[in-house]
């Protein structure tokens, strides 16, 4: 409803050529916080402002529009302009020498065993394993049983996240399936839902952990659901929240059952935002964080199980150990290190301070040795540049992908500075045995910060350079200077 935004700034300011449109029910918007007292005032208030689409039909922009026009509440000017606005986007857009959709090309390239493949490998390198205490992973082949258990574990739509259709045509992949068809006919694949991820109308808790007995190992499937069907609630996507970051429902129940028979056990998350599990990574000897893995999610996990994928996924998000330690984000400023680490020690008087499972993290079969770090040069000017060497070898017995990750920390600056930042990274194949030099720069650009007077600038002084593995651990130190000239 503001035309000083969507006129004077958007268009007069920035030069903006294109056409704007509103946000899903988004007009409504004005009538719900009281600035329209209609869908109809709203529309014509939007106009006037200089939106020129509505995505939602109705919402002041069909008949109620035509009413507003013969009111002169809204010019055939106005009209006129996005008009003009939505026939240049599509002669842009080619549409009116092609209009219609070429079905033959669509039924060619639409799923198309390619991209099947870029969602398969896309799926494996995002799994993080979080978890793998006396190398229960990767599973043996030749395993006589194994249970599994959980509410994601056979279900579809968990695993590709919100807004997904609610008739899906593709065929997906359950962790179930992918088991089912990487175990081979001579196991014994059991499964038992357990429990819902919300609410506690399904109670199979006491039948999956007879399963899980019975078994080689359990598998226990765990997350999140997603918005599904009108009506019914999800614990994430666009308007489902939860008040908690802990396992919903009698999730967390199902866990402690299973792993109470004794049998070596495997936790899987199937979730859209980061969880706090603090009980499961402190008592499971196995954990795979699998995030929404798409329609080939449990072929890539099969594969990550069963080892014939060496996961190399790391986390984009630090892991709390509960909603209450929040914020727990990697790049805090020097105070809360000081109160937490230098001055108090552990402040929290129930729990640690340090996050269930720290940002950049992710385990591999395999081990990698960080060595022979180089800064070169030492000293540049405010529009230099600095190359980071260093050398990765893949000390394990398995070929294997690590991803490398650079922070640095500007050491004293004239306005407070994180206690680091990733500035860059660079993910290296190796086999067993094999060694790489891993080159990065720093440019003016990664070295750039807001001064007091919002400004982006280079501060003279003396930078420290982190390489690690993660955020939290760091293999490699140095530093460098940047001296106070250009």
């Amino acid at each position: 409803s503001s035309p000083e935004i969507l006129t004077d700034l958007l268009r007069e300011e920035l030069g903006f050529k294109g056409l704007v449109l509103s946000e899903g029910n988004g007009v409504n918007t004005l009538v719900y916080t009281g600035v329209a007292s209609d869908e109809k005032e709203a529309g014509a208030m939007a106009a006037n402002a200089g939106m020129d689409v509505s995505i939602s039909y109705g919402q002041g922009y069909l008949g109620e529009m035509v009413e507003s026009v013969k009111e002169d509440k809204v010019s055939a000017a106005t009209i006129d302009r996005s008009v003009r606005r939505v026939l240049r986007t599509k002669f842009m857009l080619g549409l009116f020498e092609n209009p219609f959709a070429n079905p033959e090309l669509a039924e060619k390239i639409v799923h198309h065993s390619d991209h099947q493949a870029v969602a398969l490998q896309a799926s494996r390198e995002a799994i993080v394993l979080l978890k793998n205490e006396n190398g229960t992973l990767p599973l043996k082949k030749n395993l006589k049983s194994i249970a599994v258990i959980g509410p994601n574990a056979n279900d579809e739509k968990n695993q590709l996240g919100d807004y997904t259709s609610e008739i899906v045509l593709q065929e997906i992949t359950t962790v179930l399936e992918g088991i089912r068809k990487k175990s081979g006919t001579a196991t014994s694949v059991q499964y038992v839902k357990g429990c819902n991820v919300i609410g506690s109308e399904v109670n199979d808790i006491r039948k999956a952990a007879a399963t899980a007995k019975n078994a080689d190992v359990a598998i226990v499937v765990v997350g999140e659901n997603e918005w599904q069907t009108p009506g019914k609630a999800g614990t994430t996507g666009e308007g489902y929240d939860a008040a908690t970051l802990e396992l919903t429902g009698m999730q967390n129940d199902l866990v402690k059952a299973v792993v109470a028979t004794g049998t070596p056990t495997i936790v899987i998350l199937i979730n859209g935002r980061p969880l706090a599990f603090p009980w499961i990574a402190e008592n499971v000897p196995a954990i795979l964080e699998a995030w929404c893995p798409g329609e080939k999610g449990g072929e890539a996990i099969a594969d990550i199980l069963f080892g014939d994928y060496n996961p190399s996924g790391k986390l984009p998000a630090t892991l709390p150990r509960h909603a209450g330690q929040l914020p727990v984000y990697y790049n805090y400023k020097p105070s809360k290190s000081y109160w937490l680490e230098e001055g108090w020690g552990n402040s929290y008087v129930d729990l640690d301070y340090k996050p269930l499972f720290e940002f950049g993290f992710g385990l591999s079969y395999t081990e990698f040795k960080y060595t022979d770090l180089s800064i070169t040069p030492g000293t540049i000017g405010k529009a230099g540049t600095v190359n980071i060497k260093f050398t990765i070898q893949n000390t394990g017995k398995f070929e294997g992908s690590e991803v490398a990750q650079l922070y640095i920390r500007d050491i004293k600056s004239t306005v407070v500075r994180p206690v680091k930042e990733l500035k860059g990274f660079k993910k290296v194949l190796l086999s067993p045995g094999e060694k790489t030099i891993v080159s990065l720069n720093l440019t003016p650009e990664e070295l750039q910060m807001y001064d007091r007077d919002m400004n982006r600038v280079v501060e003279p002084g003396v930078f420290k350079v982190m390489i690690g593995s993660s955020s939290e651990d760091i293999r490699l130190e140095g530093t460098f200077e940047v001296a106070d000239q250009r």
